[in-house]
């Protein structure tokens, strides 16, 4: 398994890359509809593959069929930049401006699997990012309340999904770090950011029995991606799975 997961992490199995190289041309020629569903198809089956390979670390040999209809549903061409439309459906994050990442599909789907949520779960992204995590969360979960500090982002994120007609979506600008306590609170909460430590109001905000999924690790540094339950007790179980890459956690309380 630890030669599996190094080809896993050369082959840039590896959400969030501060710095994305990519070999490409800006134009993009139009597709069909059926382009679209059959390259996310193809996506899908990338990203089964790669949880089976894993499946000794995280435990989950395939994704749930709540998971796999969302990864199928979302379209992911339409959350980033027209110049990398043709690329939208690689098994890679591909830069989405100011320094940021769109995760890739792999990491997304493991994510939300990770989370152990479902239609009557509440959620707290941290980083919304182009705002595709959260689309894909919304099609398992009830609610999502995603928070992005990159004004431009947040922006461009909140009228996107508005448009798509996500009504389950809460957008706020802000510092993540903080968490959402007038919503809390929460089944799951999602960070897409590493950190070195866990911000103290996301534990505070995260329900019994939830789990919050986040990278943890040095900035510019290989990071683990961590599990951490609250138990009825009030104390917290972590458990770590697979390395990743992630870019850092901003925020007053973001431990960097």
């Amino acid at each position: 398994m630890a030669k599996s997961l190094h080809r896993l992490f050369h082959r840039g199995i590896l959400p969030g890359l501060a710095v994305v190289i990519l070999t490409m041309s800006s134009h993009v020629g139009k597709s069909s509809p059926q382009d679209w569903v059959a390259m996310r198809d193809k996506m899908v089956a990338e990203v089964q593959y790669d949880m089976a390979r894993v499946r000794d670390i995280t435990g989950r040999d395939q994704l749930s069929p709540e998971v796999t209809q969302a990864l199928g549903d979302v379209e992911r061409h339409l959350f980033v930049p027209d110049g990398y439309r043709s690329f939208a459906y690689d098994n890679r994050p591909l830069p989405i401006g100011e320094g940021q990442t769109i995760s890739q599909p792999f990491i997304v789907a493991l994510m939300t699997e990770l989370l152990n949520v479902d239609k009557r779960s509440r959620v707290l992204e941290l980083g919304t990012g182009s705002g595709y995590q959260a689309a894909v969360l919304a099609e398992v979960v009830d609610e999502v309340y995603t928070i992005e500090i990159v004004v431009s982002l947040a922006r461009v994120a909140a009228d996107r999904l508005e448009k798509l007609g996500y009504t389950n979506i809460h957008v706020r600008q802000g510092d993540g770090t903080l968490g959402w306590p007038e919503a809390a609170p929460f089944d799951g909460i999602m960070v897409t950011a590493a950190g070195i430590d866990i911000p103290r109001p996301l534990l505070e905000q995260l329900a019994s029995g939830g789990r919050l999924v986040m990278p943890v690790g040095a900035r510019d540094q290989t990071q683990q991606l961590m599990v951490i339950t609250r138990n009825e007790d009030g104390t917290f179980t972590e458990e770590p799975t697979i390395p990743v890459r992630f870019v850092p956690i901003t925020g007053d309380n973001a431990g960097q």
